[in-house]
């Protein structure tokens, strides 16, 4: 009984119109790449991919910290194997995405010739340098996973911030991020920065420079801008925006880019949770700035900003 539905059920194809939306879809392919000028893209892959971006953060996260995020059954005879054998596969997956982002940018600049071989020897040498780095990272690392170890009383063990924590999730990220935005690779940067916010909910740009001991409590709707500046020890909470105040833009309407538009967070900083602080100002050594607070100006060192401090500096204005 079932082979006689089975034979007069229509093909899996005409079933759902396969054909016809396929040809749809690839009209619309067409119409894009010609509106945005790449109708003569290569044939194989031609951006990075964020599955394989993600592939390789899981693997550099368990060579960073092999006895806490590497594989269950890891024994510590065995570490540093485990951390060499990952460390070669993670690496030389990165080079391959870095050799896309520089080809695809290469592409995007008129004129520029396609030079296979000085895309291949930079990708090597930035790969390398990242490499390098890695040591002075996991120090990096270390110090912020003791800050929020110190700064949160429900911490029990810097174990549980290192394997619960989300700030602490984001913060990894940020750091091999950053290092991989400096060497020039701004798009693969910002995949690993957006997997750590989808995990997380918290927006760090890869721009955004972050001193060591960097403890992001909670941290849900936090937002760190491309150009933001912070310092050493500082401690913020959930729902802090450190943002732009404007946008510049040019004659033409065009936003401009590159601008230096976020808040500079000199050390040992506090910000309470659903804080904004916008533009290019500075907030200033050993600052508190209370919850829910809205700042557009510039405050000197050791400055206690709350709701009430800047609605009584409003009222005497007025």
């Amino acid at each position: 009984m079932s082979d006689e539905l089975n034979s007069k059920r229509p093909p899996v194809a005409n079933k759902w119109q396969l054909e016809r939306i396929v040809g749809e879809l690839r009209d619309a392919r067409r119409a894009w790449r010609s509106s945005t000028g790449r109708s003569q893209e290569p044939g194989g892959r031609e951006l990075p991919s964020r599955a394989a971006i993600g592939l390789i953060v899981e693997s550099l996260s368990g060579a960073l910290f092999p006895m806490r995020l590497g594989p269950h059954d890891l024994r510590q005879e065995s570490e540093d194997f485990y951390v060499g054998h990952t460390l070669d596969a993670a690496l030389n997956n990165l080079l391959a995405q870095v050799r896309l982002e520089l080809r695809h940018a290469a592409r995007q600049r008129a004129g520029a010739p396609e030079a296979g071989q000085d895309i291949h020897e930079r990708a090597q040498s930035i790969v390398r340098d990242f490499a390098e780095a890695l040591p002075g990272l996991r120090r990096l690392l270390d110090s912020d996973v003791l800050a929020a170890y110190q700064g949160d009383p429900a911490a029990r063990s810097v174990d549980e911030v290192l394997l619960c924590y989300p700030g602490i999730l984001a913060v990894i990220h940020h750091r091999l991020a950053h290092h991989l935005y400096n060497a020039g690779l701004p798009l693969v940067a910002r995949m690993i920065s957006e997997l750590a916010h989808s995990a997380t909910g918290i927006d760090i740009h890869p721009g955004a420079h972050i001193g060591e001991s960097f403890f992001i409590d909670h941290g849900t709707g936090v937002v760190i801008g491309e150009t933001a500046i912070i310092g050493d020890r500082v401690r913020i909470y959930q729902a802090v925006t450190l943002g732009a105040k404007r946008f510049e833009s040019d004659d033409s309407g065009q936003l401009l880019k590159g601008q230096l538009r976020h808040p500079i967070v000199e050390n040992d900083v506090v910000i309470y949770a659903g804080a904004t602080i916008l533009g290019r100002i500075t907030i200033g050594e050993g600052s508190t700035i209370g919850g829910n607070v809205w700042l557009t100006r510039s405050v000197p060192k050791g400055s206690n900003v709350t709701q009430a401090s800047i609605q009584n500096q409003v009222g005497n204005v007025g």
